[in-house]
């Protein structure tokens, strides 16, 4: 194979994972024009169209789909041989593409990364903010962030966050006019800030457990919503009850009394931050010294 047709397929992957020309010819160094010649120059060779493109969107074709899958896998073996050498040698290096959640940006990476980069400044992190639990195999993303509830199958699975209690949340001003629930059933008779669930597009139905008992409640309201800071704000001005797992920002804002917390005595229990990766006899260098970094043993 020349190297031309290498680099070829290299951006004609590049284009698939990210579904995108502007953030695949980033990714790739190059301008948008150029990536788009070398993809005509591709299907020019191939002698068939590998993507459809519109001025929104770019998706593979049938055939581009089928070369992709081939191709794929052979891109990831040789990245892994790659860092399999690097870790023969100690270093930390190349791209290490992470998919995480964005509260998991706010609690944990973002915090961290500057001392990353400051001790592997041969790593060039491709972070990539996704609430909708992509597959990380098919995306090639070497990890990803997830709740512990949310895991993928086959992955290695590492702690980052302990498990922590859900918190039903609303503003002062909000229970003066409308009153405090008492139990779940009472929520009927609120406003409550709805999470909208990435998987299947549904309404999550609030949990509740109590001495053994546990109960879910379908609540309506206002707002709804897939993003945790959306939530809570609108909880804050008073639209509505909030139920919230992003601890850190909410027991701020308790403290601050801009939200006060109700049917504590109800709260249950939801998994911890976990990062997992695919299961590989060699785990590369830039992804251990990530991992080493969010647990802060390298600190």
């Amino acid at each position: 194979m020349r190297g031309s047709d290498f680099a070829e397929l290299k951006a004609f992957a590049a284009v698939v994972e990210r579904a995108s020309f502007a953030r695949a010819a980033e990714h790739l160094g190059l301008s948008a024009s150029a990536l788009s010649q070398t993809i005509r120059q591709l299907e020019s060779r191939l002698g068939t169209r590998l993507l459809n493109r519109t001025t929104r969107s770019v998706a593979p074709t049938a055939t581009g789909a089928q070369l992709y899958g081939r191709i794929a896998p052979l891109f990831q073996d040789m990245a892994d041989a790659v860092n399999e050498a690097s870790a023969m040698a100690g270093q930390a290096r190349g791209t290490l593409r992470i998919n995480t959640l964005g509260m998991a940006v706010w609690q944990v990476v973002g915090p961290r990364l500057g001392r990353f980069h400051s001790a592997h400044p041969q790593v060039t992190l491709d972070i990539v903010v996704d609430n909708g639990l992509s597959d990380v195999v098919a995306g090639r993303f070497d990890a990803g962030i997830r709740v512990g509830g949310k895991l993928e199958k086959d992955m290695i699975a590492v702690r980052l966050t302990p498990d922590v209690k859900m918190v039903a949340v609303a503003s002062p001003d909000y229970l003066e006019r409308r009153g405090t629930p008492r139990a779940p059933s009472d929520l009927h008779e609120h406003a409550c800030i709805n999470w909208r669930l990435q998987d299947d597009g549904s309404a999550y139905r609030w949990e509740f457990e109590k001495k053994g008992k546990r109960i879910d409640v379908a609540v309506e309201g206002p707002l709804v919503t897939n993003h945790s800071d959306t939530g809570v704000a609108a909880a804050v001005q008073g639209l509505g009850i909030a139920y919230a797992f992003d601890r850190e920002r909410v027991d701020a804002l308790l403290a601050e009394g801009q939200l006060v917390q109700v049917l504590a005595d109800w709260s249950v229990t939801r998994p911890g931050l976990f990062l997992y990766h695919p299961s590989r006899r060699h785990v590369p260098a830039a992804l251990r010294a990530f991992i080493d970094c969010m647990l802060d043993k390298d600190a």
